[in-house]
């Protein structure tokens, strides 16, 4: 059942990675992602299905397209790849659960937001607006059914947490927490702008910590927000060491990252490792 199971999610895991691609290439450009068909963004020639296998027609090209020999992104086998790894690790910690359905689309949606903002520095509400609405919508259908084996949205028994009471709580309280997180960005943005003159985050951040927030709650979200802070200060950091040559000290501080990278990657660890490393660091007080 296992060996099936991961094979059916690979399966789809690889067609629908192969769709996201789609999104990461056209949805920051404001394009749609039905028409036109796929095509090579060097020569326009369109792309024939036989070259339009998932994983497979990147090897068999060699990264490359058939027509004019143009580099074929990286991006597109990782991205496929990362896809069905991931649905198939919400198979192992959910199993056939709605949680695991809720798991994978959230997972769908982080990935995509995350390699957009790490290409393009954009966050299309395409993705962070409807992904804020099926959080809530989520937290109504997980907490009023019986389905549930493990809980995504809502703690476990025992946890910092108890579970809403109803499936109406759970929605408020999905709702009001993507509220908070966005309110909380908000206010970091204009303190940034206040204290610096200029604009420190953008308000695509504010809707994808939002959405996050609506899938987490409020727990989880402070330790993606925290883990997001100090591996994009990480980086910062790594950056201007291996490369002080190349910036002064004025064009460090003012160095922009793709910030929203660091909170679904955060969030993407949260949603397995979350509640752990939340009970780990508690266990020291």
């Amino acid at each position: 059942m296992t060996l099936l199971a991961s094979v059916f999610l690979t399966l789809f895991g690889l067609a629908f990675g192969s769709f996201l691609n789609v999104c990461i290439s056209r949805l920051p450009q404001h394009q749609s992602v039905v028409t036109p068909r796929s095509h090579c963004p060097r020569c326009g020639a369109f792309i024939p299905a036989s070259d339009n296998i998932p994983l497979l027609s990147w090897i068999l090209l060699r990264g490359r397209c058939r027509t004019c020999s143009a580099k074929i992104s990286l991006r597109y086998p990782l991205v496929e790849a990362a896809l069905p790894a991931l649905w198939i690790a919400c198979y192992f910690t959910f199993g056939w659960t709605l949680s695991f359905a809720g798991a994978a689309v959230f997972c769908f949606l982080l990935l995509g937001l995350a390699v957009m903002d790490a290409e393009t520095m954009r966050l299309p509400d395409a993705f962070t607006l409807p992904g804020i609405v099926l959080g809530i919508a989520f937290a109504f259908a997980e907490s009023g059914s019986a389905l549930i084996g493990r809980a995504l949205v809502a703690p476990q028994a025992g946890s910092l947490a108890s579970s809403p009471a109803s499936p109406w709580s759970a929605m408020g309280a999905s709702a009001a927490s993507a509220v908070l997180a966005a309110a909380c960005i908000v206010f970091i943005r204009m303190l940034y702008r206040w204290i610096r003159g200029q604009e420190g985050m953008g308000l695509g951040d504010a809707k994808l910590l939002a959405m996050i927030a609506a899938w987490l709650r409020v727990e989880r979200t402070i330790l993606v927000f925290f883990v997001a802070v100090v591996a994009a200060a990480l980086v910062g950091i790594a950056g201007r060491l291996l490369q002080p040559s190349q910036q002064s000290k004025e064009g460090w501080l003012e160095e922009r990252l793709p910030f929203g990278t660091f909170l679904a990657c955060a969030a993407i660890y949260a949603l397995f490792l979350g509640w752990r490393t939340i009970h780990w660091y508690m266990g020291f007080f």
